[in-house]
């Protein structure tokens, strides 16, 4: 999502009435703009302030637009520089493309369609952050450290990502939703060639058959109503990276036959276009459908399934790991305590047992739910089962058969909140000593709120 509130425009054209114009157009939507009438006056803002974009005029007085545009990238590579030019000088603005330049546009120039063009530039500048950023701390990731668990099914799961990683192989990942398909997904790009290049997730179950097809492919100015200008598709940002298809069960006839022989040929042309692009992008893709049944009722092409299923690891649900429950628990305990400030030491012994004992239908993102809301509830150093909240009205076993220990839980508890937790008094209603009823506080790990 861009926030128009954090980009600086600077504008550089030697007419006024193209500056202020321009100026008035993009601060209404928002953006921060400065103005230049000259290189020379351009040079001296750049060097004062950081901009992120620079609409640049080819034809200026003294220095020309092309010679400000090889000294901006000299200087900052990061700065966005479109070119406005007049259909005489299009090879000179060609020739700036070369040079580091991002587009360039004609004049007259249509707001809407520069508007357009700034926006890709913007999330085109983006997504090369993330890819610094990414490369920078990519090191650490070169391992699936990040993956938690020990039990033998994750165990199994990371060792496929390590026999797969390192090749080029189509993947696909199966399993219920919640059980982190996306995180293996990152694991195996992490570990693979491709790491320096861009992992693009494409969420095939969150849009329709036409925008799907616009996001994958990208569209040409005019190809349809809101389309005024042209857009890089994922398949085209992925290049020399890694596309992840989540949930690719769902997409339709058309769109598997689309898919199908954008896989085999790794061409494709834009929506609205006629130009053939080529692209250089592995395939990673992720489903909790039963993909082998839709191919034999018919809603799943056969030639697509085993396009993308040349080599596939099976997720085990969370009820299946049963060892790993508590890692993961506690793991996102130390997450949401830091990020949180809160100095939650554990998970009381009670709280554990409920947490192993419930069946998870939402696996690996429901137990990290729990454990985010029971952080936000709890104001002492350990979680209780009192902050733990189970979707559906959840009882345990253990609850629904209402052991003592249960009920003499739950009855110190009522007793001492009705006490406004005074020791002495609860002692006094329940009929036992301050020492016998401080020993069965510990015991139930009974907290206060």
């Amino acid at each position: 999502m861009i926030d128009n509130a954090n980009v600086r425009i600077l504008v550089v054209d030697d007419e006024y009435s193209v500056r202020t114009s321009l100026s008035r157009w993009f601060e209404a939507d928002g953006f921060m703009v400065d103005t230049a009438a000259s290189a020379e006056e351009a040079m001296e803002k750049l060097s004062r302030a950081d901009f992120n974009i620079v609409l640049l005029d080819v034809k200026l007085p003294g220095m020309d637009g092309l010679e400000l545009n090889r000294r901006i990238h000299q200087v900052n590579q990061d700065v966005i520089v479109i070119i406005m030019t007049a259909y005489a000088s299009i090879d000179g603005a060609v020739k700036s493309l070369k040079e580091g330049a991002f587009d360039y546009v004609c004049k007259p120039i249509d707001p809407e369609n520069l508007t357009h063009i700034v926006r890709n530039a913007i999330e085109t500048q983006q997504l090369q952050k993330e890819n610094v950023r990414l490369r920078a701390s990519v090191d650490s990731l070169l391992s699936t450290d990040f993956i938690v668990g020990e039990s033998p099914q994750i165990k199994r799961v990371l060792e496929m990502i390590g026999q797969v990683a390192q090749t080029d192989a189509t993947v696909m990942i199966r399993g219920e939703s919640g059980t982190g398909k996306e995180l293996v997904a990152r694991a195996i790009h992490a570990n693979s060639n491709r790491r320096y290049g861009p992992l693009v997730v494409v969420n095939c179950g969150a849009v329709t058959d036409t925008l799907l097809e616009s996001e994958l492919f990208g569209h040409e100015k005019g190809a349809f109503t809101g389309a005024v200008g042209s857009r890089k598709g994922k398949l085209e940002l992925a290049d020399k990276g890694t596309v992840f298809f989540d949930e690719i069960g769902n997409i339709t006839e058309k769109m598997q036959l689309d898919l199908l022989r954008v896989l085999e040929t790794k061409e494709f042309s834009r929506v609205g276009g006629s130009r053939t692009l080529k692209s250089d992008f592995r395939v990673v893709s992720a489903t909790n459908r039963d993909l082998e049944t839709a191919v034999r009722e018919g809603s799943f092409r056969e030639d697509l399934y085993f396009r993308l299923a040349v080599f596939t690891i099976e997720l085990p649900p969370l009820r299946d790991r049963e060892g790993d429950i508590p890692l993961l628990a506690n793991h996102f305990l130390r997450d949401f305590a830091t990020s949180s400030g809160k100095e939650i030491v554990d998970i009381s012994p009670e709280a554990m047992k409920l947490i192993e004992k419930y069946p998870w239908p939402g696996n690996v993102r429901e137990l990290r739910n729990v454990i985010e809301r029971a952080v936000v509830v709890c104001k002492g150093g350990r979680i209780t089962p009192d902050h733990l909240s189970f979707p559906f009205g959840y009882r345990s076993q253990e609850e629904a058969e209402e052991s003592l220990e249960a009920v003499e839980r739950r009855h110190i508890k009522h007793v001492l909140d009705k006490t406004g937790w005074n020791i002495s008094k609860a002692a006094q209603v329940l009929g036992i000593d301050r020492t016998t009823l401080y020993a069965k506080i510990k015991k139930h790990g009974i907290e206060r709120g």
